[in-house]
């Protein structure tokens, strides 16, 4: 669709405005099965992983930004308004608003991928900051990663801060949200072996083997993984440290633990 000609929304009180606006909360993205893409880089990212858009919104004092076009000009059924900067801020929870933002359908996530022989999935047990969940799926994208789940007790996935600190992994990946305690059971029952952390591990991560089919549990940022989950694991490992520092937050951990199961992998 050509940008200038563009329906154009002026009044926060518009009903298309008010439906995007209540994408901000978690209860309306689930009855809709829509959520919130904000700012060009993730818009962009969306429309090349062929993410189902259902409309585009740019800021008519700010301009189309002409980095889209390539990838708008051919979506079907692609709606694509201009609106005034009240209405671009009503649908925004940030501070300094985005130039553009679109309207995404949630994807169907098949569970094919966490089964592929040798996978290599993250699994993510009560973690409750949007910027740790959004900086683990970044890093499991990064190691070519088979698949991220997440488990109840987590922030919501299309929480627009977790969507925008994926930086548009979310749409290169399969992400699901899942019930842990019914999947972890099917896959050791699937030969998947499921790794854990602990203090109180006998092998570092550098020690354990990688290779083979491998889901890594990461849990809550201050409690771990749940002693339920945790009971399941079938290894352990720890992060050797050399300096004074206590501890890794959880992301830090993630992008350690998944390099290294990348080396063995490619690089070894």
């Amino acid at each position: 669709m050509n940008p200038l000609h563009a329906q154009t929304i002026a009044s926060p009180q518009n009903p298309r405005v008010k439906e995007w606006a209540g994408l901000l909360d978690k209860k309306n993205r689930e009855r809709s099965g829509r959520f919130l893409i904000e700012g060009v880089h993730l818009v962009m990212e969306a429309l090349k992983a062929g993410a189902q858009l259902d409309a585009v919104v740019f800021d008519t004092e700010r301009g189309w930004p002409s980095e889209l076009t390539p990838w708008t000009k051919d979506v079907p059924n692609l709606e694509i308004f201009a609106a005034s900067p009240a209405v671009m801020a009503k649908c925004s929870d940030t501070d300094t608003v985005p130039p553009v933002f679109a309207i995404a359908a949630k994807p169907a996530v098949e569970p094919a991928s966490l089964y592929r022989d040798g996978a290599l999935v993250v699994v993510l047990d009560g973690l409750r900051d949007p910027g740790n969940v959004g900086t683990i799926i970044r890093s499991a994208d990064a190691v070519g990663a088979d698949a991220v789940v997440i488990g109840g007790g987590s922030v919501d996935l299309y929480n627009p801060k977790t969507v925008r600190s994926t930086m548009g992994s979310l749409f290169h990946l399969p992400v699901l949200q899942a019930d842990l305690k019914e999947l972890l059971p099917e896959a050791k029952q699937r030969g998947i072996r499921l790794v854990g952390t602990s203090l109180q591990a006998d092998n570092s991560c550098f020690d354990h083997d990688w290779t083979g089919s491998t889901w890594l549990l990461l849990g809550n940022e201050s409690n771990g993984i749940s002693a339920e989950l945790s009971s399941l694991t079938d290894a352990n490992v720890w992060i050797p440290m050399r300096g004074q520092a206590e501890s890794l937050n959880v992301a830090m951990a993630a992008t350690v633990l998944l390099h290294e199961a990348m080396r063995q992998r490619y690089y070894a």
